[in-house]
């Protein structure tokens, strides 16, 4: 599943875009989750270490530097470098696609601004568990660090699109607009107390949640090598982001309950299909995702 692109990339272009058109029938949905490692880079400058410090000892001493601050060797959120974005979509009438932005070898400028310019062309819903809390913050002070342009996604209503009045209202920034479901925080009440994590619910609503990592293996993870694998987990939680969202969506409403069974059957057969294309790791995690759901 991690081979599957979400984009066709040309090789002299900025952008890729779909196949085919977008389609409006609908407003594509974009559920999305980010992998990170500590920014060994940023961490040296900050710090003023050695150039010839091994990068895993930069990490060790920024990590107890954490901890003797504040207990967690948690980095804070602009020394978090992107090393995977993950998307389910689903548009158009029929379509949904589970994928990781870009190629592995894509800096992690490249991927942010891909990221950014499919919410230029799409517009999408935006869904994400904790995304308010971590991984919009960090896109937005890495995107700031790489010098990247998002004017659709910072639209608060003042923008030069046609309907960027409507954002005044709506937008992707504002914490209690809908453009971005950030489906955690929101089922919480806003109230941090009250968050619970993805691969708990999702597991007791019956969907597969975490498989074969999670994020505190994502640095040694990357040090082994091992992105492919990275990338194969960050889909999983895209995927699992996707699945809640429309069980939130029945819940609220928005769907009934033969139009869930639908959701649930469509990304079910587009992930036997991927099953039965892909030959790679990412196979174990397809195969179990469809199984669960």
């Amino acid at each position: 599943m991690g081979d599957c692109l979400f984009f066709y990339l040309r090789r002299h272009a900025t952008m890729a875009s779909f196949l085919i058109q977008p389609d409006h029938a609908m407003t594509p949905i974009l559920a999305f989750d980010i992998e990170t490692i500590p920014d060994v880079n940023g961490i040296r400058l900050l710090y003023d270490l050695p150039a010839d410090l091994p990068d895993n000892e930069v990490v060790l001493f920024a990590q107890q530097q954490r901890r003797a601050k504040t207990g967690s060797d948690f980095m804070q959120h602009h020394l978090h470098q992107v090393v995977a974005i993950s998307c389910c979509m689903r548009w158009g009438q029929d379509k949904i696609r589970v994928s990781t932005i870009g190629d592995p070898e894509d800096s992690e400028e490249v991927m942010i601004a891909k990221f950014f310019e499919v919410i230029e062309n799409y517009t999408p819903q935006l869904v994400s568990w904790n995304g308010g809390g971590f991984d919009l913050p960090v896109l937005h002070y890495r995107a700031l660090i790489h010098g990247i342009s998002a004017a659709r996604y910072w639209d608060m209503g003042d923008g030069d699109f046609g309907d960027s009045r409507d954002f005044k209202w709506n937008n992707y920034i504002s914490r209690y607009h809908t453009r971005h479901c950030d489906l955690m925080d929101l089922l919480a009440l806003y109230q941090p107390r009250a968050s619970v994590p993805l691969d708990d619910m999702a597991k007791l609503c019956g969907f597969p949640g975490k498989l074969g990592m999670d994020g505190s293996k994502v640095w040694d993870a990357y040090h082994a090598g091992r992105l492919k694998d990275i990338r194969d987990y960050c889909e999983t939680d895209a995927a699992n982001t996707y699945l809640m969202y429309m069980r939130f969506r029945m819940m609220s409403g928005a769907l009934d309950a033969d139009e869930y069974e639908v959701e649930i059957k469509r990304i079910k057969h587009y992930l036997a299909a991927q099953a039965e294309e892909t030959t790679l790791g990412g196979v174990r995690r397809c195969l179990a995702l469809n199984q669960a759901v």
